[in-house]
């Protein structure tokens, strides 16, 4: 069941979603080898924890997505979660929302 967004604030959900996916990532690093890589980019994450689990390669496509929302740190004259077509739409933000969950749910089952 997709989440409720409250306040319609579907950039900032993307932009949240991107950063959570990030510190699963940092944390299963963490958690296998004892690093965290000083990088925001998703795929250079995903890239390190596919050498540690190759199983981690499905996950690819959703993080590359994921990284679009990215962009306002690197740019601060754009708006957090802004895309190049505009602000993300409620679509967009409840696709992120879900790819942070199931990403989560993937990390913490290599986990245990």
């Amino acid at each position: 069941m997709p989440a409720t967004i409250k306040g319609k604030i579907y950039n900032q959900t993307c932009f949240h979603s991107q950063q959570g996916v990030e510190k699963t990532l940092k944390g299963f690093l963490r958690a296998h080898d004892g690093s965290v890589p000083r990088t925001h980019f998703l795929d250079d994450l995903l890239n390190l924890c596919i050498e540690i689990d190759g199983n981690f390669s499905k996950l690819k496509e959703k993080c590359l997505k994921l990284d679009k929302y990215y962009i306002p740190t690197r740019y601060p004259d754009a708006l957090p979660g802004t895309l190049p077509e505009g602000l993300p739409e409620e679509k967009d933000a409840q696709e992120a929302l879900s790819f942070l969950q199931e990403i989560m749910k993937f990390v913490r089952g290599r986990l245990v």
